[in-house]
Protein backbone atom coordinates (compact mmCIF):
# COMPACT_ATOMS: atom_id res chain seq x y z
CA UNK A 1 0.00 0.00 0.00
CA UNK A 2 1.69 3.12 -0.87
CA UNK A 3 2.35 6.06 2.19
CA UNK A 4 -0.22 8.93 2.16
CA UNK A 5 0.84 11.61 3.89
CA UNK A 6 -1.63 13.71 6.12
CA UNK A 7 -3.05 16.93 4.40
CA UNK A 8 -1.78 20.61 5.83
CA UNK A 9 -5.69 20.54 6.70
CA UNK A 10 -6.01 17.20 8.55
CA UNK A 11 -2.56 17.95 10.67
CA UNK A 12 -4.17 21.45 11.31
CA UNK A 13 -8.11 19.71 12.30
CA UNK A 14 -6.02 17.56 14.42
CA UNK A 15 -3.89 19.64 16.44
CA UNK A 16 -7.14 21.69 16.81
CA UNK A 17 -9.40 19.04 18.44
CA UNK A 18 -6.42 18.60 21.21
CA UNK A 19 -5.65 22.40 21.50
CA UNK A 20 -2.37 22.49 20.46
CA UNK A 21 -0.84 24.94 17.82
CA UNK A 22 2.00 23.24 16.29
CA UNK A 23 3.37 19.65 15.93
CA UNK A 24 6.16 20.84 17.74
CA UNK A 25 4.08 21.46 20.65
CA UNK A 26 3.55 17.74 21.00
CA UNK A 27 7.28 17.75 22.44
CA UNK A 28 8.01 20.73 24.27
CA UNK A 29 8.72 18.36 27.11
CA UNK A 30 12.44 17.41 25.29
CA UNK A 31 14.93 20.04 26.60
CA UNK A 32 16.23 22.07 23.85
CA UNK A 33 19.49 21.01 24.03
CA UNK A 34 18.45 17.42 23.31
CA UNK A 35 16.97 18.29 20.31
CA UNK A 36 18.61 17.09 17.34
CA UNK A 37 19.49 20.19 14.64
CA UNK A 38 18.30 20.77 11.23
CA UNK A 39 20.17 17.78 9.34
CA UNK A 40 21.47 20.23 6.54
CA UNK A 41 23.18 17.54 4.81
CA UNK A 42 20.74 15.09 4.54
CA UNK A 43 19.50 15.75 1.06
CA UNK A 44 15.86 16.58 -0.09
CA UNK A 45 13.14 14.35 -1.08
CA UNK A 46 13.06 12.87 -4.75
CA UNK A 47 10.34 11.93 -6.82
CA UNK A 48 9.88 8.45 -8.07
CA UNK A 49 11.42 9.19 -11.80
CA UNK A 50 14.42 10.66 -9.47
CA UNK A 51 14.47 7.54 -7.00
CA UNK A 52 14.15 5.25 -10.32
CA UNK A 53 17.34 7.10 -11.88
CA UNK A 54 19.28 7.05 -8.27
CA UNK A 55 18.95 3.13 -7.72
CA UNK A 56 19.91 2.04 -10.99
CA UNK A 57 23.24 3.97 -10.70
CA UNK A 58 23.97 2.89 -7.48
CA UNK A 59 22.97 -0.57 -8.88
CA UNK A 60 25.79 0.13 -11.48
CA UNK A 61 28.53 0.31 -8.98
CA UNK A 62 28.09 -3.42 -8.65
CA UNK A 63 31.28 -5.85 -10.01
CA UNK A 64 30.75 -8.36 -11.54
CA UNK A 65 34.46 -9.21 -10.21
CA UNK A 66 35.16 -13.07 -9.43
CA UNK A 67 34.37 -13.23 -5.30
CA UNK A 68 37.07 -14.46 -3.59
CA UNK A 69 35.84 -12.32 -0.08
CA UNK A 70 34.11 -13.48 3.19
CA UNK A 71 34.73 -12.30 6.62
CA UNK A 72 31.24 -13.36 7.18
CA UNK A 73 29.44 -12.98 4.20
CA UNK A 74 29.44 -15.35 1.68
CA UNK A 75 28.41 -16.29 -1.99
CA UNK A 76 26.82 -19.35 -2.16
CA UNK A 77 24.80 -21.07 -4.89
CA UNK A 78 21.20 -20.80 -4.53
CA UNK A 79 18.86 -22.77 -6.38
CA UNK A 80 16.17 -20.89 -8.12
CA UNK A 81 13.36 -22.14 -6.49
CA UNK A 82 14.43 -20.63 -3.30
CA UNK A 83 12.94 -16.73 -4.54
CA UNK A 84 11.00 -17.91 -6.67
CA UNK A 85 8.72 -19.28 -3.80
CA UNK A 86 9.86 -16.83 -1.25
CA UNK A 87 8.36 -14.02 -3.53
CA UNK A 88 4.98 -15.62 -3.44
CA UNK A 89 2.79 -13.26 -2.26
CA UNK A 90 1.32 -15.52 0.40
CA UNK A 91 5.51 -14.92 1.95
CA UNK A 92 6.65 -11.86 0.37
CA UNK A 93 3.92 -9.62 2.26
CA UNK A 94 3.01 -11.88 5.58
CA UNK A 95 4.30 -10.02 8.46
CA UNK A 96 4.74 -11.34 12.10
CA UNK A 97 2.03 -13.72 12.82
CA UNK A 98 0.33 -11.69 16.00
CA UNK A 99 -2.66 -13.75 14.55
CA UNK A 100 -2.18 -17.51 14.82
CA UNK A 101 -5.49 -18.11 13.12
CA UNK A 102 -5.11 -16.38 9.76
CA UNK A 103 -1.32 -17.17 9.43
CA UNK A 104 -1.09 -21.34 9.29
CA UNK A 105 0.62 -21.06 6.61
CA UNK A 106 3.84 -18.54 7.65
CA UNK A 107 3.49 -20.29 11.29
CA UNK A 108 4.32 -23.94 9.98
CA UNK A 109 7.00 -22.78 7.80
CA UNK A 110 8.78 -20.62 10.95
CA UNK A 111 8.08 -24.20 12.76
CA UNK A 112 10.14 -26.11 10.32
CA UNK A 113 12.94 -23.69 10.13
CA UNK A 114 13.13 -24.11 13.80
CA UNK A 115 13.35 -27.92 13.42
CA UNK A 116 15.98 -27.64 11.04
CA UNK A 117 18.11 -25.53 12.66
CA UNK A 118 17.43 -27.44 15.56
CA UNK A 119 18.80 -30.38 13.90
CA UNK A 120 22.02 -28.40 12.37
CA UNK A 121 23.35 -27.40 15.43
CA UNK A 122 21.80 -30.10 17.70
CA UNK A 123 20.46 -27.98 20.12
CA UNK A 124 16.94 -28.11 22.06
CA UNK A 125 15.29 -25.57 21.06
CA UNK A 126 15.40 -22.59 18.01
CA UNK A 127 13.37 -19.30 17.92
CA UNK A 128 12.15 -17.91 14.85
CA UNK A 129 15.18 -15.43 14.14
CA UNK A 130 16.91 -12.61 14.97
CA UNK A 131 18.43 -9.28 12.84
CA UNK A 132 21.46 -10.54 11.82
CA UNK A 133 24.13 -12.49 13.43
CA UNK A 134 26.15 -9.55 15.20
CA UNK A 135 22.93 -8.68 17.23
CA UNK A 136 22.12 -12.20 18.11
CA UNK A 137 25.32 -12.68 19.82
CA UNK A 138 24.65 -9.37 21.66
CA UNK A 139 21.51 -11.13 22.83
CA UNK A 140 23.09 -14.76 23.42
CA UNK A 141 25.37 -12.90 25.91
CA UNK A 142 22.36 -11.21 28.02
CA UNK A 143 20.53 -14.18 27.54
CA UNK A 144 23.67 -15.66 29.24
CA UNK A 145 23.61 -13.30 31.99
CA UNK A 146 20.15 -14.38 33.15
CA UNK A 147 20.56 -17.87 32.50
CA UNK A 148 23.90 -18.09 34.32
CA UNK A 149 22.27 -17.86 38.36
CA UNK A 150 25.66 -19.29 39.38
CA UNK A 151 27.56 -16.51 38.67
CA UNK A 152 26.98 -12.66 39.59
CA UNK A 153 30.08 -11.08 38.21
CA UNK A 154 28.93 -10.28 34.09
CA UNK A 155 31.77 -10.79 32.67
CA UNK A 156 32.00 -12.96 29.50
CA UNK A 157 35.27 -13.83 27.89
CA UNK A 158 35.46 -13.60 24.29
CA UNK A 159 38.34 -14.52 22.51
CA UNK A 160 39.35 -11.76 19.34
CA UNK A 161 39.19 -14.64 17.15
CA UNK A 162 35.51 -13.45 17.00
CA UNK A 163 34.46 -11.50 14.13
CA UNK A 164 35.66 -8.14 14.57
CA UNK A 165 31.60 -6.95 13.72
CA UNK A 166 29.94 -9.09 16.17
CA UNK A 167 32.34 -7.85 19.24
CA UNK A 168 31.74 -4.21 18.57
CA UNK A 169 28.27 -4.66 18.50
CA UNK A 170 28.20 -6.70 21.28
CA UNK A 171 29.67 -4.52 23.04
CA UNK A 172 27.50 -1.34 21.76
CA UNK A 173 24.38 -3.54 23.11
CA UNK A 174 25.91 -4.86 26.90
CA UNK A 175 27.79 -2.12 27.94
CA UNK A 176 25.30 -0.51 29.01
CA UNK A 177 23.87 -2.76 31.13
CA UNK A 178 26.92 -3.75 33.08
CA UNK A 179 28.69 -6.19 31.36
CA UNK A 180 32.13 -6.79 30.80
CA UNK A 181 33.60 -8.10 27.79
CA UNK A 182 36.63 -9.50 28.65
CA UNK A 183 39.17 -10.15 25.08
CA UNK A 184 41.11 -13.38 25.04
CA UNK A 185 44.10 -12.95 22.35
CA UNK A 186 45.06 -16.20 20.18
CA UNK A 187 48.04 -18.07 19.69
CA UNK A 188 50.22 -16.51 17.03
CA UNK A 189 50.95 -19.62 15.87
CA UNK A 190 47.52 -21.47 15.13
CA UNK A 191 45.17 -18.37 15.03
CA UNK A 192 43.38 -20.02 17.43
CA UNK A 193 42.35 -19.18 21.20
CA UNK A 194 44.42 -21.70 23.95
CA UNK A 195 42.78 -23.16 26.83
CA UNK A 196 45.76 -21.58 29.06
CA UNK A 197 45.00 -18.32 27.02
CA UNK A 198 41.13 -18.47 28.41
CA UNK A 199 42.47 -19.66 32.44
CA UNK A 200 44.94 -16.71 31.79
CA UNK A 201 41.73 -14.17 31.62
CA UNK A 202 39.86 -16.06 33.79
CA UNK A 203 39.72 -14.38 37.64
CA UNK A 204 36.96 -14.66 39.91
CA UNK A 205 33.51 -15.70 38.80
CA UNK A 206 32.69 -15.43 34.82
CA UNK A 207 29.30 -15.71 33.58
CA UNK A 208 29.95 -17.09 29.94
CA UNK A 209 32.35 -17.79 27.24
CA UNK A 210 32.04 -16.69 24.20
CA UNK A 211 33.61 -19.49 21.39
CA UNK A 212 33.61 -18.73 17.99
CA UNK A 213 33.27 -22.01 15.00
CA UNK A 214 35.33 -21.57 12.47
CA UNK A 215 36.55 -18.52 13.79
CA UNK A 216 37.00 -15.50 12.23
CA UNK A 217 40.18 -16.41 10.43
CA UNK A 218 38.34 -19.99 9.42
CA UNK A 219 40.58 -21.50 11.54
CA UNK A 220 38.97 -24.28 13.86
CA UNK A 221 39.22 -24.21 17.81
CA UNK A 222 39.50 -26.81 20.14
CA UNK A 223 36.09 -26.23 20.96
CA UNK A 224 35.46 -30.00 23.12
CA UNK A 225 38.31 -28.95 25.31
CA UNK A 226 37.57 -25.21 25.88
CA UNK A 227 33.35 -26.20 26.00
CA UNK A 228 34.43 -29.24 29.11
CA UNK A 229 36.84 -26.83 31.09
CA UNK A 230 34.28 -24.26 31.08
CA UNK A 231 31.37 -26.19 32.13
CA UNK A 232 33.59 -27.67 34.98
CA UNK A 233 33.87 -23.95 36.07
CA UNK A 234 30.18 -23.32 36.08
CA UNK A 235 30.91 -21.09 32.69
CA UNK A 236 28.22 -21.44 30.00
CA UNK A 237 29.64 -21.25 26.54
CA UNK A 238 27.96 -19.69 23.33
CA UNK A 239 28.61 -20.89 20.37
CA UNK A 240 29.02 -18.61 16.94
CA UNK A 241 28.77 -20.49 14.12
CA UNK A 242 28.42 -20.83 10.25
CA UNK A 243 25.25 -23.04 9.64
CA UNK A 244 26.78 -24.12 6.43
CA UNK A 245 30.06 -25.62 8.51
CA UNK A 246 27.72 -27.02 10.76
CA UNK A 247 27.14 -29.82 8.08
CA UNK A 248 30.13 -31.14 8.39
CA UNK A 249 31.87 -30.15 11.55
CA UNK A 250 30.79 -31.39 15.43
CA UNK A 251 27.92 -29.18 15.80
CA UNK A 252 27.46 -26.76 19.14
CA UNK A 253 24.98 -29.73 20.95
CA UNK A 254 27.68 -32.17 20.88
CA UNK A 255 30.52 -30.10 22.08
CA UNK A 256 32.91 -31.61 24.71
CA UNK A 257 31.79 -34.55 26.88
CA UNK A 258 28.03 -35.70 26.26
CA UNK A 259 27.28 -35.24 30.26
CA UNK A 260 27.93 -31.11 29.98
CA UNK A 261 25.38 -31.57 26.61
CA UNK A 262 27.37 -29.20 24.24
CA UNK A 263 27.44 -25.25 24.25
CA UNK A 264 24.40 -24.00 25.77
CA UNK A 265 23.51 -21.20 23.78
CA UNK A 266 24.53 -21.34 19.31
CA UNK A 267 24.17 -17.97 17.76
CA UNK A 268 25.41 -16.59 14.12
CA UNK A 269 24.00 -15.52 11.05
CA UNK A 270 21.75 -17.59 8.35
CA UNK A 271 23.47 -15.45 5.43
CA UNK A 272 25.00 -18.58 4.01
CA UNK A 273 21.57 -20.92 3.76
CA UNK A 274 19.89 -19.36 0.95
CA UNK A 275 20.49 -15.38 1.02
CA UNK A 276 22.25 -13.37 -1.35
CA UNK A 277 25.24 -11.42 -0.15
CA UNK A 278 23.56 -8.46 -1.60
CA UNK A 279 25.77 -5.73 -0.44
CA UNK A 280 25.66 -6.40 3.14
CA UNK A 281 21.79 -7.84 4.07
CA UNK A 282 19.06 -8.06 4.46
CA UNK A 283 20.54 -11.22 6.60
CA UNK A 284 18.44 -12.96 9.77
CA UNK A 285 20.84 -14.19 12.85
CA UNK A 286 19.78 -18.02 14.14
CA UNK A 287 19.29 -18.33 18.10
CA UNK A 288 19.47 -21.80 19.97
CA UNK A 289 19.32 -23.17 22.77
CA UNK A 290 19.46 -25.92 25.98
CA UNK A 291 15.64 -26.51 27.30
CA UNK A 292 16.81 -25.55 30.19
CA UNK A 293 16.82 -22.15 29.24
CA UNK A 294 14.25 -21.27 26.86
CA UNK A 295 12.20 -18.84 29.23
CA UNK A 296 15.85 -16.77 28.43
CA UNK A 297 15.43 -16.57 25.14
CA UNK A 298 14.12 -13.83 23.25
CA UNK A 299 12.06 -13.55 20.25
CA UNK A 300 9.24 -15.86 19.17
CA UNK A 301 8.81 -19.78 19.54
CA UNK A 302 6.32 -21.46 16.83
CA UNK A 303 4.79 -24.57 18.34
CA UNK A 304 2.96 -27.26 16.78
CA UNK A 305 -0.65 -28.41 18.92
CA UNK A 306 -4.15 -30.04 17.97
CA UNK A 307 -7.40 -28.07 17.82
CA UNK A 308 -10.91 -28.94 19.80
CA UNK A 309 -11.65 -30.99 16.66
CA UNK A 310 -7.87 -32.72 17.41
CA UNK A 311 -6.42 -31.10 13.95
CA UNK A 312 -2.98 -30.08 13.62
CA UNK A 313 -2.13 -26.29 13.96
CA UNK A 314 0.86 -23.79 14.74
CA UNK A 315 0.50 -21.22 17.44
CA UNK A 316 3.07 -18.91 18.90
CA UNK A 317 3.96 -20.78 22.16
CA UNK A 318 6.36 -18.78 24.32
CA UNK A 319 6.10 -14.80 23.62
CA UNK A 320 7.22 -13.69 27.02
CA UNK A 321 9.65 -11.61 26.12
CA UNK A 322 6.74 -9.51 24.36
CA UNK A 323 6.39 -5.69 25.74
CA UNK A 324 3.11 -5.86 25.59
CA UNK A 325 3.10 -9.11 27.62
CA UNK A 326 5.99 -8.00 30.43
CA UNK A 327 7.07 -4.95 29.44
CA UNK A 328 10.22 -3.97 31.39
CA UNK A 329 10.70 -7.49 32.58
CA UNK A 330 10.38 -8.63 29.00
CA UNK A 331 13.85 -10.61 28.51
CA UNK A 332 14.85 -8.39 25.14
CA UNK A 333 13.11 -5.97 22.86
CA UNK A 334 13.07 -8.10 19.99
CA UNK A 335 9.47 -8.17 18.58
CA UNK A 336 9.82 -9.28 14.91
CA UNK A 337 12.16 -11.56 12.95
CA UNK A 338 13.45 -11.65 9.62
CA UNK A 339 10.71 -13.15 8.49
CA UNK A 340 11.29 -13.62 4.83
CA UNK A 341 14.76 -13.92 4.53
CA UNK A 342 13.99 -17.25 6.90
CA UNK A 343 11.88 -18.37 4.49
CA UNK A 344 14.06 -18.32 2.04
CA UNK A 345 16.66 -20.61 4.36
CA UNK A 346 14.34 -22.87 5.12
CA UNK A 347 13.09 -23.41 1.65
CA UNK A 348 16.75 -23.85 0.45
CA UNK A 349 17.66 -26.11 3.41
CA UNK A 350 14.78 -28.25 2.13
CA UNK A 351 16.27 -28.23 -1.22
CA UNK A 352 19.38 -29.02 -0.09
CA UNK A 353 18.78 -31.65 2.02
CA UNK A 354 21.36 -32.90 4.92
CA UNK A 355 23.32 -34.40 1.92
CA UNK A 356 23.12 -31.34 -0.07
CA UNK A 357 24.73 -29.11 2.63
CA UNK A 358 27.18 -31.29 3.57
CA UNK A 359 28.54 -31.22 -0.40
CA UNK A 360 28.59 -28.28 -0.17
CA UNK A 361 30.20 -27.50 2.78
CA UNK A 362 32.95 -30.02 1.60
CA UNK A 363 33.37 -28.31 -1.92
CA UNK A 364 34.06 -25.27 -0.44
CA UNK A 365 36.86 -26.75 2.14
CA UNK A 366 38.40 -28.29 -1.25
CA UNK A 367 38.30 -25.25 -2.95
CA UNK A 368 39.96 -23.37 -0.40
CA UNK A 369 43.09 -25.83 -0.35
CA UNK A 370 43.91 -26.04 -3.74
CA UNK A 371 43.50 -22.29 -4.13
CA UNK A 372 46.28 -21.79 -0.92
CA UNK A 373 48.35 -24.23 -2.18
CA UNK A 374 48.45 -22.35 -5.57
CA UNK A 375 48.62 -18.86 -3.73
CA UNK A 376 51.45 -20.07 -0.95
CA UNK A 377 53.76 -21.31 -4.04
CA UNK A 378 53.73 -17.59 -5.16
CA UNK A 379 57.07 -15.62 -3.93
CA UNK A 380 55.51 -13.36 -1.17
CA UNK A 381 52.50 -15.06 -0.27
CA UNK A 382 52.53 -17.96 2.57
CA UNK A 383 50.14 -18.94 5.17
CA UNK A 384 49.98 -17.36 8.64
CA UNK A 385 48.41 -19.71 10.76
CA UNK A 386 48.95 -23.99 10.24
CA UNK A 387 46.07 -24.79 12.15
CA UNK A 388 42.68 -26.97 10.47
CA UNK A 389 40.52 -24.29 8.88
CA UNK A 390 37.28 -24.25 7.13
CA UNK A 391 37.01 -22.23 4.04
CA UNK A 392 38.74 -19.20 4.96
CA UNK A 393 42.25 -18.46 5.72
CA UNK A 394 44.55 -16.16 6.13
CA UNK A 395 47.40 -15.30 4.10
CA UNK A 396 50.96 -12.78 4.86
CA UNK A 397 51.72 -10.96 1.92
CA UNK A 398 55.55 -8.75 1.02
CA UNK A 399 53.04 -6.04 -0.17
CA UNK A 400 50.34 -4.09 1.80
CA UNK A 401 47.25 -5.91 1.54
CA UNK A 402 45.05 -2.73 0.28
CA UNK A 403 47.75 -2.10 -2.67
CA UNK A 404 47.38 -6.53 -3.63
CA UNK A 405 43.55 -5.91 -3.55
CA UNK A 406 43.93 -2.94 -5.73
CA UNK A 407 45.94 -4.75 -7.85
CA UNK A 408 43.76 -7.56 -8.23
CA UNK A 409 40.40 -5.22 -8.53
CA UNK A 410 41.91 -4.46 -11.61
CA UNK A 411 42.14 -7.72 -12.88
CA UNK A 412 38.39 -8.52 -12.39
CA UNK A 413 38.98 -10.35 -8.60
CA UNK A 414 37.68 -9.75 -5.48
CA UNK A 415 40.85 -10.94 -3.64
CA UNK A 416 39.61 -11.14 -0.26
CA UNK A 417 39.53 -9.07 3.09
CA UNK A 418 42.67 -6.68 4.55
CA UNK A 419 43.02 -7.69 8.32
CA UNK A 420 45.16 -5.01 9.02
CA UNK A 421 41.65 -2.89 9.00
CA UNK A 422 41.23 -5.20 12.66
CA UNK A 423 44.47 -6.91 13.08
CA UNK A 424 47.33 -4.37 12.71
CA UNK A 425 49.28 -6.76 14.81
CA UNK A 426 49.14 -9.40 11.53
CA UNK A 427 50.88 -6.96 9.42
CA UNK A 428 50.22 -7.53 5.58
CA UNK A 429 47.24 -10.23 5.65
CA UNK A 430 44.68 -11.18 4.10
CA UNK A 431 42.11 -13.17 4.67
CA UNK A 432 40.72 -14.94 1.39
CA UNK A 433 37.42 -17.29 0.96
CA UNK A 434 36.18 -19.58 -1.68
CA UNK A 435 32.78 -20.98 -1.78
CA UNK A 436 31.85 -24.15 -4.11
CA UNK A 437 31.05 -21.19 -6.68
CA UNK A 438 34.58 -20.85 -7.44
CA UNK A 439 35.73 -23.36 -10.24
CA UNK A 440 39.18 -24.30 -11.27
CA UNK A 441 39.35 -21.78 -13.85
CA UNK A 442 38.43 -18.60 -10.95
CA UNK A 443 40.75 -20.32 -9.20
CA UNK A 444 43.77 -20.23 -12.08
CA UNK A 445 42.53 -16.88 -12.73
CA UNK A 446 42.81 -15.59 -9.27
CA UNK A 447 46.61 -17.57 -9.08
CA UNK A 448 47.39 -15.41 -12.44
CA UNK A 449 46.52 -12.34 -11.26
CA UNK A 450 48.15 -13.02 -7.92
CA UNK A 451 51.42 -13.37 -9.79
CA UNK A 452 51.15 -10.51 -11.98
CA UNK A 453 50.48 -8.21 -8.90
CA UNK A 454 53.04 -9.70 -6.30
CA UNK A 455 55.67 -8.55 -9.72
CA UNK A 456 55.07 -5.44 -9.97
CA UNK A 457 56.17 -2.02 -8.70
CA UNK A 458 54.27 -0.25 -5.87
CA UNK A 459 53.75 2.71 -8.92
CA UNK A 460 52.51 0.55 -11.41
CA UNK A 461 49.20 -0.78 -9.49
CA UNK A 462 47.68 2.42 -9.86
CA UNK A 463 44.26 4.00 -8.37
CA UNK A 464 41.45 1.88 -8.37
CA UNK A 465 37.77 2.61 -7.19
CA UNK A 466 37.94 1.93 -3.40
CA UNK A 467 34.15 0.64 -3.02
CA UNK A 468 32.74 -2.26 -4.66
CA UNK A 469 29.90 -4.26 -3.68
CA UNK A 470 29.04 -7.47 -4.22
Amino acid sequence: MPFIPHTGQEITQMLDTIGADSIDDLFDEIPEHLRAAVMEAIPQGMNEMEVSRLMHQRAGLNTRALCFLGAGSYQHHIPAAVWEITTRGEFYSAYTPYQAEASQGTLQLTYEYQSMMTALTAMDVSNASMYDGASSLAEAILMSVRANRKSKSRKILIPTTVNPVYRQTAHTIVNGQQIELLDVPYDETTGTVKLEQIKQQCEGDITALVLQQPNFFGCLEAVDEITDWAHENNILVIAVINPLAAAILKPPGEWGAEEHGGADIACGDGQPLGAPMSAGGPYYGLLCCKQAYVRQMPGRIVGRTVDLDGKEGFVLTLQAREQHIRRSKATSNICTNQGLVVTASTIHMAIMGATGLENTAAACLANNNKLVECLTAIDGVEKSFDAAHFHETVLRLKKPAAEVLKGLIQKGILGGYDLSLDYPELGNALLVCTTEMRSQDDINAYVEAMKEVMTRSDSDLGLVQDTVLC
